[in-house]
């Protein structure tokens, strides 16, 4: 039987893999389309994104479910279509890990709206749709839940406990943070620390607290941050940082950090306390294997 991710981190650094969105826009996907609904259509180009990050040394890879909740989906038009991609995306990123030691990350993004009173979308209506793509992913199979792009503890506090619900084996919590205007500190857009979000994911029963995203989000950043999160709580840590900050190229943002400049501050975040290290948008399977090479040196010590 595979051992629970939260306990195999501990004693051995992994890898997981990198963006899924700006590898499909690559493929064929438009700007502003839905990608979780190619895990239905396109499924043959999921699947071979999946397999090039496993083929450069993924331990970890994370199923294209990141907008597959009803407040998103319904926008698209494909609302009633939840548990048909959820259980999609875990089918084909088991298929492109062919049966080697690989651990199926349920990916569950934001809701794209802000929780009464301060926004329009009820607390109720947040519950339900994380209750059911949470019991979507688990029920198809997935290793752990890993909760991304979070920048409201409420919302991030609804969606751990409907993993939880789901009994989700490993619950991922992971904040998006940008580094402030006076480059002083790092917070989300909802005003969170570090800080405090590593309290708050302990004490509502995650497993592991992370990172991804956010603007002046680097391996340097990352192992900051981790820093921080491991004077706050006693959880493994995970970071996933952008390939450098987008620039418009012809009328689309495109990510040019090298997988070289990227994995060169690999070894600072592993030293910082980094369980699991990954990229996030703009990232490519080149990435990915330049962070195998490093976390690859660091395990045999």
């Amino acid at each position: 039987m595979k051992r629970l991710l939260h306990d195999i981190v501990r004693e051995r650094r992994l890898v997981c893999d990198g963006a899924m969105g700006t590898q499909l826009m690559l493929v064929g996907l438009d700007a502003g389309g839905c990608g979780e609904y190619w895990n239905l259509i396109r499924p043959e180009r999921v699947v071979e994104i999946h397999r090039r990050y496993v083929e450069a040394g993924a331990d970890c890879i994370i199923t294209n479910t990141f907008g597959a909740n009803r407040v998103v989906l319904r926008r698209h038009g494909y609302g009633e279509k939840v548990r048909e991609i959820n259980s999609g995306g875990v089918r084909l990123a088991r298929t492109a890990a062919s049966g080697r030691e690989t651990y199926i990350l349920g990916g569950v993004g934001p809701l794209g709206a802000i929780l009464q009173p301060y926004g329009d979308l009820p607390v109720e209506e947040a519950r339900n749709a994380f209750d059911e793509q949470c019991s979507a992913l688990v029920e198809a199979g997935v290793d752990a839940i890993i909760i991304e792009t979070q920048t409201s503890l409420e919302e991030l506090g609804i969606a751990i406990q409907a993993a939880k619900s789901a009994w989700a084996k490993c619950i991922i919590a992971s904040l998006a943070f940008d580094l402030s205007a006076n480059k002083e500190f790092f917070v989300t857009m909802m005003g969170v620390l570090p800080e405090a979000a590593a309290e708050f994911i302990q004490g509502n029963g995650a497993h592991i607290v992370g990172l991804n995203c956010g603007t002046g989000i680097d391996m340097a950043a990352v192992a900051s941050i981790v820093q921080t999160y491991r004077k706050h709580t006693s959880l493994p840590t995970m970071g996933q940082p952008n390939a450098g900050l987008p620039v418009l190229d012809g009328g689309r943002a495109v990510y040019k950090q090298s997988p070289k400049d990227m994995a060169s501050g690999v070894l600072k975040a592993l030293e910082a306390g980094t369980n699991i290290i990954g990229s996030c948008c703009g990232s490519t399977p080149e990435h990915t294997r330049a962070i195998r090479e490093v976390v690859d040196m660091y395990n045999r010590g």
